[in-house]
């Protein structure tokens, strides 16, 4: 940038405003207008300026005669200190406010986790000046709007799990033992997390919540079978290990099948391999202890708490009296 900087001392002894100094740069860097001419109906402004050559020489723009209030001419660099000095290349405004931009990329960190040791490093060593302030955008501010969106669908999406589990067994017991099967995954998946030393994104938050489908899918339909035997008059203990058995094989081939279709995935090192990882590695860790608790826990819990077939108040049906006209009008007395 080329700096020109009036003298205060120097235009004072002269006499010379600093309006003087400005309007004599401006005509020689930036042009004047000196008048028109015209060719028929069609006006050109005359602008009358330095050379290309000129104004890149600091020893012409030196000389450069500036106006004395009484008459004669100063050079410019009697009254101004002139040089080239390194500044931004381009000036982005956002919301009528300037706006400067610093860029880092996150490896081996999560991004939440480097932002917040940012900000404490620069609330203890950083005094910004008045009217500065500090933004912190791209990634982080996804996350942020992400998880502030989390925050309500993830609460939802159990609510509406546990209804729609009430709806299919009409039990709030039962439903709540199919439901046991949402915080073993959920323990399953964090532990993959760390053994694969991932932080916590919202691909794995989003992969937590397909985890919990998975899941209470594998317990419905553990105690659907279980609840089928038990309305065969099976005793509820017995009914329980005999559902689990009979069950074993397509609970486990569901837990293989998603697994097995998230290993690529979880393998990956290409483009999006970020989003990727955490998503299937949440999906295979939870897949396993949700599985394990679907042939082992879920079934005790069921025969220990689970709600007994035939338990439900029956509808007392009047008998029908006998004899014909003469019932009838016995039974309406």
């Amino acid at each position: 940038m080329l700096d020109i900087r009036p003298n205060r001392d120097a235009m004072s002894r002269l006499g010379i405003t600093a309006q003087t100094v400005q309007d004599t740069v401006s005509a020689a860097i930036g042009g004047r207008d000196a008048g028109m001419i015209f060719e028929g109906d069609r006006r050109f402004a005359v602008t009358i300026r330095l050379s290309d050559a000129a104004r890149a020489d600091l020893q012409t723009l030196a000389q450069v005669p500036v106006p004395l209030p009484g008459g004669g001419f100063v050079p410019l660099q009697s009254v101004a200190d002139i040089g080239v000095t390194d500044g931004p290349n381009q000036i982005s405004r956002e919301n009528g406010k300037r706006r400067v931009v610093v860029q880092a990329n996150v490896r081996g960190r999560d991004v939440a986790g480097v932002v917040a040791d940012a900000q404490e490093m620069i609330d203890k060593e950083v005094r910004l000046p008045a009217g500065q302030y500090l933004d912190w955008g791209g990634q982080f501010e996804n996350l942020r709007s992400a998880s502030e969106r989390l925050m309500l669908v993830v609460p939802a999406c159990f609510a509406l799990i546990i209804l729609l589990l009430y709806g299919a067994l009409g039990s709030v017991r039962d439903a709540a033992i199919v439901f046991t099967g949402v915080p073993l995954a959920l323990v399953g998946g964090v532990l993959a997390l760390f053994l694969r030393g991932m932080p916590f994104s919202i691909s794995a938050a989003v992969g937590f919540i397909a985890l919990s489908g998975i899941a209470v899918l594998n317990g419905l339909v553990m105690v659907t079978s279980i609840q089928a035997l038990m309305e065969d008059g099976m005793d509820r203990a017995k009914a329980a290990y005999e559902g689990a058995m009979m069950r074993l094989r397509p609970v486990v081939m569901t837990a293989l099948v998603a697994s097995l279709g998230f290993v690529p995935m979880a393998l990956a090192t290409g483009s999006g391999a970020e989003v990727q990882k955490p998503l299937a590695t949440v999906v295979i860790g939870g897949l396993i202890s949700a599985t394990l608790l679907t042939l082992f826990v879920l079934p005790t819990l069921y025969a220990r708490y689970g709600h007994r077939i035939g338990d439900e108040p029956r509808e007392l049906v009047p008998e029908e009296p006998e004899g014909g006209d003469g019932g009838l009008s016995e039974a309406h007395t």
